[in-house]
Parts: structure tokens; C-alpha cells; sequence
């Protein structure tokens, strides 16, 4: 059983020498500024790339509200266009418009 153990120790060894944490050594306080001033401009950088992506997001949304918008117009349109006509068949009127469209769909044959 002491098998087992003699690999964890070894495991954990290797962990504490690959696993090193914190900053690099060797660093000057020079570069630091240099780094720090990169890592602004960076981050400056990508903020307006990001603010960028999300304008062009939202003008995207936009128009697809817009068109969703026609269309739902339009099926409005055409459902009182259909509603008319019920109305008018009901009261023993039958539309002209009604029957090219029947005549369309094949539902009435042409005279």
C-alpha cells in the first residue's frame, strides 16, 4: 500500500515546481509603465471595438423590427381586406375581388 503514496508525493512535487504563481521576476520598473501604458491602449482599443459591435447590433435589431413590423401591416391589411368580404357575403353581396382570387387558387373554375 505504500505504493500509492510514493506517487502522490511525486505528483505534488511536480505540481509545486510547474506551478508557479505571482509575477515574473526580472521585471524593471521601466517596463512596467510601458506595459501598463500598452495595456491601456488596449484596453481603450477593444472598449471602442466593443462599443462598435454594439452599435451595428442594434442598428441590425432595428431593422429587423422594422421589417417584421411591414409585414405584420400588411397581414392587417389583408385580414380587413378578407373580413369585408365575409361581411359582404353575408348580407348576399359576392365580391368581384373574391372570386379572381377563388379562381386563382383553383377553388371556383373560370366561366
Amino acid at each position: 500500500m505504500e505504493a500509492p503514496q510514493i506517487m502522490d508525493e511525486t505528483i505534488q512535487t511536480e505540481r509545486r515546481e510547474s506551478g508557479k504563481r505571482g509575477r515574473k521576476a526580472g521585471r524593471k520598473a521601466g517596463t512596467e509603465k510601458v506595459d501598463m501604458k500598452q495595456k491601456l491602449e488596449r484596453s481603450r482599443q477593444s472598449a471602442r471595438e466593443c462599443r462598435a459591435r454594439k452599435k451595428l447590433r442594434y442598428q441590425y435589431l432595428e431593422e429587423l423590427v422594422m421589417e417584421r413590423e411591414k409585414a405584420v401591416l400588411q397581414l392587417r391589411q389583408e385580414l380587413d381586406k378578407y373580413r369585408q368580404w365575409a361581411e359582404q357575403i353575408d348580407n348576399g353581396i359576392f365580391p368581384e375581388e373574391a372570386a379572381g382570387v377563388l379562381k386563382e387558387f383553383g377553388i371556383v373554375k373560370p366561366e
